[in-house]
């Protein structure tokens, strides 16, 4: 899957600009697929039937990720610009960014590299800029309300890979992989491919309300416990399998739905790991809540450096993440 994977996080596709990713994966899912279409929030389903003895069951897996909007152009040609999902401040210095014109710059703020030297306190967002290296302001290739992702490529590293936009192109990937070497299942099963997560699950909101299913399950990455000093005690680590949620900030898994991927993943001596996560959420806060209520959870692929200049993910969690879903969607006793 890394060829799939590498493809994917290269991709352009903040929040609300998920167009470029949406084809691509289209493209995959179509041949996969009994039934696709796109709504109005751009959000991409793919549908494979069952023999109708089954469920309904929504999979989705978030096609945006974070980046940065240009909010005020300076007579210099520096740019000032906001957040476009959450962005951590203290890994912005020096980071390149690419427009959607393929127009690259670098973000620094006020007092630069000497601030950070003396430990000052990192400004307020509006302080930092944007430099494409343009002269002037006539000189400027993009303007007010483009929008730029992270420049983060991707590096393989044998078992493990290197990469931004992790969150949540892994989980897409999962998706896409999820639906080749599902053969055949009693449930309707939707694959979905969610935009605008990374600004509060708008796109499965909208997603589980259209589909109305019977379970739903989120696919994203979780943050891992195991580097020094971690910001919060977890308990997910690389390489010890895919994190069955039970919490996080924005919902508590189904009881019986976390309980039957537990069962499954014993079953098939797939490796597993429970996930508790006292900050963020997924999709599938959205799809719990949705019309009356969805018997709702998620699985999560671990992942180091959320967020950050590099994100690290572990193959074998992945391929163990397929092989759980597919075990599951093969089930007929669940929900």
């Amino acid at each position: 899957m890394k060829d799939l994977i590498h493809e994917l996080v290269e991709l352009y596709g903040p929040s609300g600009f998920e167009e470029p990713v949406r084809k691509v994966i289209q493209r995959y899912v179509e041949p996969l697929a009994d039934e696709i279409r796109t709504d109005a929030m751009g959000n991409l389903y793919a549908l494979k039937r069952g023999d109708g003895s089954g469920r309904r069951i929504m999979l989705a897996a978030h096609m945006d990720e974070i980046g940065v909007i240009v909010t005020q152009v300076e007579d210099s040609g520096l740019l000032r610009f906001s957040n476009v999902g959450t962005i951590p401040h203290k890994t912005l210095l020096g980071l390149r960014v690419r427009f959607a014109n393929d127009t690259v710059g670098l973000i620094s703020h006020d007092g630069g590299i000497k601030a950070e030297i003396r430990g000052q306190k990192l400004p307020d967002l509006g302080r930092w800029f944007i430099d494409v290296g343009a002269a002037s302001k006539a000189d400027l290739p993009v303007g007010v309300g483009d929008v730029a992702v992270f420049v983060r490529p991707f590096a393989d590293l044998g078992e493990r890979i290197l990469a931004g936009g992790f969150d949540d192109r892994v989980g897409c990937a999962v998706l896409i992989e999820t639906m080749r070497r599902l053969e055949e299942s009693p449930h309707e099963v939707i694959f979905t491919f969610t935009v605008q997560e990374e600004l509060g699950v708008r796109g499965a909101r909208v997603a589980a309300f259209d589909l109305a299913p019977d379970i739903g399950l989120a696919v994203d990455v979780t943050p891992t416990g195991d580097s020094p000093k971690p910001d919060a005690p977890l308990a997910v680590k690389l390489g010890a399998g895919p994190a069955i949620k039970v919490a996080d900030r924005g919902m508590i898994a189904h009881p019986r739905l976390r309980q039957a991927l537990v069962q499954i993943a014993e079953e098939r001596d797939i490796p597993y790991q429970l996930e508790v996560l006292s900050l963020g959420s997924t999709d599938a806060a959205a799809i719990q809540a949705a019309r009356s209520g969805v018997v709702a959870g998620a699985v999560s692929i671990p992942c180091r450096y959320v967020h950050t200049p590099s994100e690290m993910v572990a193959m074998e969690d992945i391929e163990n993440t397929v092989r759980l879903l597919t075990a599951f969607l093969g089930e007929m006793g669940i929900g």
